[in-house]
């Protein structure tokens, strides 16, 4: 029996219309992430990551088994990042460490959508929080996330092609300010308190 299962999706396919398409999600999720799932499964057989958690594998591999581990911890936290009726600004203690860090939300969605177009081929635009309480934005190249860095992810958005060129073909700047429409600062809150 496979230690990890495909997780569905928290809203139904079409729920991010118009920003996100049912296509996409259909693909993004019931292709993309189930291959990773799927992959991830085959690698970790009979080796000593068989018993891990996902976050133990991402914390203790490399290779193929960290790209897969990682590329499944990373889809389901962009995927829950988002919602179809989203808290659309940020409160309480998020929003205040949003602006110490950054001087504002507009400016932090400037740094998300900078880190985003900026990242060379595929990756992830993260808001991170590093051990101090500090927030950063960062962008990570393939499957790295924060989790392998050490520091707490708070949203993400996926840069890679997959994620947006169904509907945005080679225009990924414009899925970055689309999916931003679409980030839960209510989810994002909870996971920057906890």
């Amino acid at each position: 029996m496979a230690k990890f299962e495909l997780p569905p999706l928290p809203y139904p396919y079409d729920a991010l219309e118009p920003q996100v398409s049912r296509e996409t999600m259909e693909y993004h999720h019931d292709k993309h992430l189930k291959a990773y799932v799927d992959k991830l499964n085959e690698l970790i057989a009979g080796t000593q990551y068989e018993d891990m958690s996902l976050e133990e594998i991402i914390r203790n591999s490399d290779g193929p088994v960290f790209n897969n581990a990682a590329q499944v911890w990373n889809h389901v936290f962009f995927f829950e990042t988002l919602s179809p009726s989203p808290q659309t600004r940020p409160a309480g203690a998020l929003a205040e460490a949003i602006d110490r860090d950054f001087g504002s939300f507009d400016q932090l969605a400037e740094a998300v959508k900078k880190a985003g177009v900026g990242q060379f081929g595929s990756g992830w635009a993260w808001l991170v929080r590093d051990s101090f309480g500090k927030l950063s934005v960062k962008a990570t190249p393939n499957a790295v996330n924060p989790l392998s860095e050490g520091e707490k992810a708070i949203i993400t958005i996926d840069v890679w092609e997959h994620a947006y060129y169904i509907d945005y073909r080679n225009r990924r700047p414009d899925f970055i300010s689309a999916a931003w429409e679409r980030i839960d600062w209510a989810k994002a809150g909870e996971r920057f308190d906890g």
